[in-house]
């Protein structure tokens, strides 16, 4: 109990930028080493040949989809952990946490099942060429093992950032990363598993990171318990966090959809185009880890205080998040912009239209990365103090309302300039989207904070 009290203290009066920054500061290390490991694979793939980098970019909307059910829980579960944490009450706590986790492997052992039984079919309707659809069966095949490992890690890492204890998750996630990258080379070249090589690698870095994140739980450094005891059989319970979750899943649903569309888009451009987009992809991602880092060490700051009704101490976060974001992308985004065409010679030189049309579409990415860190922070805010109707509106914005129309459409008249420019457009439009929902959320965090000093 003193353990627990102390946790609360911290969360709750700690000033609000040391706060943030020493649990963003984690979040963002396992944010980064997460995306490099997966970066790792497209480098070392991309060594090999066109198709087997395309491979990586096809096999990555399934990895989406894994993604999904482990945010979809891992968010929803983590969420209502930290508002019952800063309540006090942890009998609640543990049901959320042990539910979702186990819900987490038992719908990831059905995604493995299901895309073992039809690999091939899988991976091209995920939008495999005929050319890419030997590397993407190779390597989708040892991804499909680690599915229910995948789904159940996030929910892990979720629940220990949402407890306030991101240095815990970070260890797990961190030791998986280096692992992978020094796994990669290993198999791909000096035992010749080519495309396979980089799955297994990633098979058993998951693996080894989802014994470390289950072992804070087992070893009690962990505020929750994920005893078999203490999961619920009521629906309720995992409509709530379905509900929170699903900002989550309609962001991880909409973006493995996102990833087809644009596979498929780029088909008649050739593999080139493919690989270029799979690496800009990743490239992005691995910038994004940034702002999704600082936003993930502010969300259970905004948890705990939301439960504990100190909101201003929520409204302070938020905009201290903010700000620090922006400058943060607004530095990368200037860094990327000036670095592209080298970053992409790193992956393909040997293919110049893979390096042409990668850099027009990183650079096209830069211009739109200072808007993005005001509609992630807006989405996570509302996701972790369950608003979660406003969440997922925001969530199918950028990969879903205005990703997939665009991406049907501009191909068709601006040709290849419509790949590599409809995520940039959809994230600025996403970010207007985002400026009323900010003002209602400061607005009705205004009200509640006005009724609860009428209370005290």
């Amino acid at each position: 109990m003193e353990k627990d009290e102390a946790q609360f203290k911290k969360m709750t009066q700690t000033p609000i930028p040391k706060l943030v920054a020493s649990l963003a500061f984690p979040a963002t290390v396992s944010m980064l080493i997460t995306s490099i490991y997966n970066l790792a694979d497209t480098f070392f793939v991309s060594q090999l040949d066109t198709s087997a980098s395309g491979a990586v970019g096809v096999v990555f909307s399934l990895m989406t989809i894994i993604q999904a059910v482990g945010f979809t829980l891992g968010m929803g579960s983590g969420s209502l952990l930290s508002r019952r944490l800063g309540g006090k009450d942890k009998k609640a706590a543990d049901m959320y946490a042990s539910s979702a986790f186990y819900l987490a492997i038992l719908l990831g052992a059905v995604i493995a099942l299901f895309g073992k039984l039809f690999t091939k079919q899988l991976m091209t309707a995920l939008g495999a060429t005929e050319t890419i659809l030997p590397y993407a069966v190779a390597y989708g095949n040892y991804i499909l093992y680690a599915a229910p490992v995948m789904s159940g890690s996030f929910v892990l890492n979720n629940l220990l950032r949402s407890e306030g204890k991101a240095s815990l998750a970070m260890v797990g996630l961190v030791t998986g990363g280096i692992l992978n990258i020094i796994l990669d080379p290993i198999f791909i070249f000096s035992l010749n598993m080519g495309t396979a090589g980089a799955a297994l690698a990633t098979l058993i870095s998951q693996c080894i990171s989802f014994v470390i994140l289950l072992s804070m739980f087992i070893f009690k450094k962990s505020s929750t318990s994920l005893s078999p005891k203490n999961i619920t059989f009521k629906p309720k319970a995992y409509l709530e966090i379905v509900s929170v979750g699903m900002p989550s899943l309609s962001r991880q649903g909409l973006a493995s959809v996102a990833t087809i569309l644009l596979n498929r888009m780029a088909m008649p451009y050739g593999d080139a185009a493919i690989a270029g987009m799979s690496i800009v992809g990743k490239v992005s991602m691995l910038v994004l880890c940034i702002c999704l880092g600082v936003g993930q060490g502010f969300m259970p700051v905004a948890g705990y205080n939301y439960g504990a009704k100190i909101f201003g101490r929520v409204r302070k976060s938020f905009q201290f998040t903010v700000i620090t974001a922006t400058i943060l992308m607004t530095v990368m985004a200037i860094v990327c912009y000036a670095l592209a065409p080298n970053i992409l010679r790193l992956f393909r030189a040997e293919d110049a239209d893979v390096v042409t049309i990668g850099t027009a579409a990183l650079r096209a990415q830069c211009y739109s990365m200072p808007f993005l860190a005001t509609s992630v922070c807006t989405n996570m805010v509302l996701q972790s103090l369950g608003k979660s109707v406003r969440a997922t509106i925001l969530s199918c914005c950028r990969q879903g309302i205005f990703f997939i129309p665009l991406i049907m459409i501009l191909p068709k008249y601006i040709g290849i300039a419509g790949v590599e420019f409809t995520q940039a457009i959809s994230d600025v439009l996403t970010f207007f989207v985002s400026i009323p929902l900010i003002l209602i959320f400061l607005k009705g965090l205004k009200k509640e904070e006005q009724n609860a000093e009428k209370q005290i």
